[in-house]
């Protein structure tokens, strides 16, 4: 099996226990997911909102958002380790790191937003009278 075709595999295997983990917590079945689509929709999420993010909109930072939510339960699936296990150590320190990335987001979000709500009023001059 060539390169390409074993990190398929391992990709699809992840996706594969990622469903069959919500489906057995949410009771309904998830629809089909084609790993090229899901591997197009994260170059593109990851690109375009990255780009977006140097030039400081919003609007990169929520791709980046969706970005992480959907690919960080999938691609560091530690829960699906013991903790005595090697892989469990090192899914959890990237899955964690994913999270401090998720919250850095929330929190330039948060800082934009605020700063355009604070923005001064500009003071209206008063008429002098002679």
């Amino acid at each position: 099996m060539s390169l390409m075709g074993d990190q398929q595999q391992r990709l699809w295997t992840k996706v594969d226990v990622f469903t069959k983990h919500v489906q057995s917590h949410i009771g309904k079945q998830v629809p089909e997911i084609e790993i090229a689509h899901l591997v197009a929709a994260t170059i593109a999420l990851k690109g375009i909102g990255g780009i977006l993010f140097i030039f400081g909109t919003s609007l990169g930072a929520y791709l980046l958002l969706l970005h992480q939510m959907i690919a960080t339960p999938i691609l560091y699936d530690f829960y699906n380790y013991d903790n005595e296990e090697k892989e469990f150590t090192q899914l959890f320190i990237k899955f964690t790191q994913n999270m401090a990335l998720f919250g850095a987001l929330l929190f330039f979000i948060g800082m934009k937003n605020s700063i355009s709500r604070r923005q001064p009023k500009k003071k209206v001059q008063k008429m002098k009278t002679v």
